[in-house]
């Protein structure tokens, strides 16, 4: 069986917890709309004729492929996650690149501009400008925080 996802969305979220970091992932998880699925983590690849859609509300449980950058901290931290994608020129798919540290969201940008950059170098091909989508979060003194963005596949042919 090849499962080759036709549609996709991207999404992000952030946010604090006074409890823990796998609260905050929840909670950042639930801002950005997934957090009822099952997500399982794939690598970088947008199959041709992938289109890129609204982000949209899947079913309770559901078995979803993402590319998911997540980044936790605590107190003090200054935290971000983020996906940089570009498609190919030739028609011919595109690349996805994830990543997460401490630091700000235009550090952040900077770094998956860069891992773009060299997967169309390592490829010997041209891609479009790369999209990025960063979260940043200060957390605050005492709590718990989660950054997270994803590239979710909806649909498959």
């Amino acid at each position: 069986m090849n499962l080759v996802p036709s549609e996709f969305f991207v999404t992000s979220g952030s946010s604090v917890s006074d409890v823990s970091d796998l609260n905050a992932f929840d909670l950042a998880l639930m801002e950005a709309g997934i957090e009822e699925q099952n997500l399982v983590a794939v690598s970088s690849i947008i199959p041709p004729d992938a289109k890129l859609t609204e982000p949209k509300r899947l079913p309770m449980g559901a078995i979803t492929h993402c590319v998911l950058a997540q980044m936790r901290g605590r107190g003090g931290d200054m935290i971000s996650a983020g996906i940089g994608y570009a498609f190919r020129k030739d028609g011919y798919g595109g690349y996805v690149a994830e990543g997460h540290g401490f630091g700000d969201s235009e550090s952040m940008r900077d770094e998956l501009y860069r891992k773009v950059k060299e997967m169309e170098r390592i490829r010997n091909i041209e891609l479009s400008e790369p999209v990025t989508i960063v979260r940043e979060l200060e957390i605050p003194e005492g709590k718990f925080g989660c950054c997270i963005a994803s590239l979710v596949f909806t649909e498959y042919r």
